[in-house]
């Protein structure tokens, strides 16, 4: 990684503090493995799939706490060129709006300005992966029944940052010299998302003509 990459990618500019694994748990040595084949140049399709004997559900909390992390970090570089003012909605393009809802505050699809649903969203998935009911830590407590629609939900989210710095901030990520960086993450987070099943074929359209497919 170049010097001037070093600085775009840094620990000051990530958008939320890292959520990392327990050192001598399982999904710490999952998400070790899963770290190696990709450090190892190995092909990222192969990279996504399931490993023999492993647990599903522990392969994908491990990728969709890493995605968030990575994604976060994309973000955080182009936040201060994504504001009220120059993304007003949070949209992919002209055909695609993207609406926020938690049930909570806004209990209707809202149309908000892109960093707000950003700050909703980043705030939304911590709390879904900080809650030990969901993504428990300790050895032997079980995932919860509705553990994978969870995770399609927050993956289908982060889709949505992809989509929205790809369409509306890559130039942005080209002057920093950071595309590379960007798209083999995007590759990662779609394969593994296909190999899997964990996001609708309709949500991934707006990036149908990118370099995956």
């Amino acid at each position: 990684m170049s010097i001037a990459l070093k600085q775009v990618f840094n620990k000051d500019k990530t958008f939320r503090p890292k959520r990392k694994f327990e050192p001598g748990t399982q999904r710490f040595e999952l998400h070790k493995r899963a770290q190696a084949s990709l450090n190892s140049g190995v092909d990222l399709k192969a990279a996504v799939q399931l490993p023999s004997g492993e647990d599903q559900n522990d392969w994908v909390a491990v990728h969709v706490v890493d995605f968030f992390n990575r994604i976060n970090l994309i973000y955080g570089t182009i936040c201060e060129f994504c504001t009220e003012r120059t993304c007003p909605v949070m949209s992919g393009g002209p055909k695609y709006e993207y609406r926020w809802q938690d049930d909570l505050k806004y209990k209707k699809p809202t149309a908000l300005p892109a960093p707000q649903y950003m700050n909703l969203l980043m705030d939304w998935i911590e709390v879904q992966i900080n809650n030990e009911d969901i993504f428990p830590t300790s050895v032997g407590v079980p995932f919860p029944k509705n553990f994978l629609q969870i995770c399609k939900k927050i993956l289908c989210r982060l889709f949505r940052v992809f989509v929205h710095v790809y369409i509306h901030h890559f130039d942005r990520i080209i002057l920093m010299g950071a595309e590379a960086h960007v798209n083999t993450c995007y590759k990662h987070f779609y394969y593994f998302v296909t190999e899997l099943n964990l996001i609708d074929r309709k949500e991934l359209e707006p990036l149908s003509k990118s370099l995956c497919h």
